[in-house]
Order: C-alpha cells, then structure tokens, then sequence
C-alpha cells in the first residue's frame, strides 16, 4: 500500500461565538441561531483501504473516548462510515485510524468534527461523491453539529443545525481553549435550561477587526452558560481565569460546555496566556490556536 493512497484529513474544534436558544420544536429539539467557527486545534482522521472496517484509536484522549463510550456502542466514526457506504452502494471497507487530542464531551463537537472528517476522508478513499443534500441529511442523522463541520467554515447556524450559511468575513484572531477535564452532557445542559428563548441574532457585518468582532459578540450570548455552570461550577471557574488573562477580549463557554474560549488579537498573546494557564492549572486542559479562516 504506498502512501497516496492514505487519505488524512483534520478535524479542527468547532467554537461556538454565540449561542442562542430561540425556540422548542414539538418534538422537544431546540432551535438554535450561532455564530460558529474553527480552530487550529483538533483531531485527525486517517482513512486507509482495506477488506473490511476497523477503526483505532489513539492520542492523548484515546481512553477518555473509550471510557465515555455505553457498552457495545459504536464510534460515531464507525457509524458515519457505514451509513456512507450505504448511501454510495460501496463495501464499508477501510482502515480508519482517529487521532484523538481534543477532550470528550466538551462543547467543541469533537465527535462531530471526527464523523465529518470521516465522511470526507471516505469519500477521497471509495472515491464517491453522493448527492450534497443526501450527504448533509446523512450528517444531521449523525448530530446536530455533523453538518456545519461538514461544512467547514465559519457559519450561521439555524434550526437543529440544518440551516447553515456562510458567515460574514471575520478578521485574523486567536482563541485560548480550556477545558477544565469536565464532561458536560448536552441534553443534561438543555433539560436545566429555565427563562424564556431568545431572540436571533446572525451576525450580518463583517468586523472591521478583532476588537470590534469582541463588541459584536457581547452584544450576543452563549443561552446556555448559566445552566451548564450549575451543573458543572468548575465552568463559571473558567470563565473568570480566562477573562483575567492579559489581552483577553472576551471570554465565554463554546456550545453546551465544558470548554470555555478567550478571544485574543495576536498569537503572541495567547500562546502567552495559555502558558500561564497551564502552569495555574495543570490539570486542565488549555491551547492556543489561530480561529481557522
């Protein structure tokens, strides 16, 4: 097997900027308006050809993926494979091989990211190109965040995560990201969520620069952060570290938790900031990374 027939693709941490929770559909999902975005940070899918389907697992968060998974469930990896396979009529055969570094159950799709670059990665490898709509129900069937990491860009999100267009362009950026090694379950976090929904908010102009992307998004808001952090304190913890830090433009919790991201104008900065976090905090989880543009 030489090397061009590998296929590797990345799967970078999606950050929600905002989060709002604007309604209830009567089968009890919540309807969504986010301002989401990648990371240059994240995990890696390995797709190599092979008689049938397996998949490893390896890097710094293997066993905290194992350790999450029920008994008997499969990889979401495993999962999008088969049902690719399925929907382009081909054998679900390939040596998959997921890289993991981001942490499990943590706000930042990492499972979502992996099933999209699983989907990518196969389509390279079967050397398939399904229909666009029936690839992107095929990802909303896999999660709700499956389809904008299909996308890959910085998006608005509506809906359940079916209504994706492009975001405004957003100027050159940094995030810290912290995790403080918490799992936080999303529809534990939807379940305490109290008040009223929101209204939307899509952003429809693109920030002159960092500072003014920081203005924009305060007048915006993760819906969310108020009940994650009463079921894991350790989130509000977060949230006021990284809002201390030197540079830090705002500081908020991605998705439905337990990573928090700082939003710095240079790359000088976060990396700084981020090495002061982890000699505070060792035992969390924290990297800079430039927003992916």
């Amino acid at each position: 097997m030489s090397d061009s027939a590998v296929v590797t693709v990345e799967a970078p941490a999606k950050v929600n900027l905002s989060l709002h929770v604007v309604g209830r559909r009567d089968d009890g999902y919540h309807l969504l308006d986010s301002l989401i975005v990648f990371a240059g940070v994240g995990d890696t899918v390995t797709a190599a050809p092979a008689d049938e389907l397996t998949l490893t697992v390896d890097g710094p968060f293997a066993t905290a993926l194992a350790e999450a998974l029920p008994p008997g469930a499969d990889n979401i990896v495993l999962t999008a494979a088969r049902r690719l396979a399925a929907l382009a009529g081909v054998q679900a055969a390939a040596r998959l091989t997921l890289t993991k570094r981001l942490p499990v159950a943590a706000g930042i799709g990492g499972g979502s990211a992996d099933a999209a670059a699983a989907l990518t990665a196969l389509c390279r490898l079967w050397r398939v190109a399904p229909d666009p709509a029936a690839l992107r129900a095929l990802a909303l069937g896999l999660g709700a965040d499956v389809p904008v990491c299909l996308h890959g860009r910085a998006a608005l999100v509506s809906g359940v995560g079916e209504g994706i267009t492009d975001a405004p362009a957003l100027p050159p950026a940094w995030l810290v990201l912290v995790n403080p090694l918490v799992a936080v379950s999303t529809p534990a976090v939807f379940k305490a969520r109290r008040g009223r929904f929101n209204q939307p908010a899509p952003l429809t102009e693109a920030p002159a620069d960092v500072t003014a992307l920081a203005e924009a998004l305060r007048a915006r808001a993760n819906d969310l952060t108020k009940a994650a952090v009463a079921l894991a304190p350790e989130i509000g913890t977060v949230l006021v570290d990284l809002g201390a830090l030197p540079g830090c433009l705002l500081a908020r919790m991605s998705g439905s938790g337990a990573t928090c991201f700082g939003l710095f104008a240079t790359g000088a900065e976060a990396r700084a900031a981020a090495a002061r976090l982890a000699a505070d905090r060792p035992q969390w989880w924290s990297a800079a990374a430039p927003l992916l543009p």
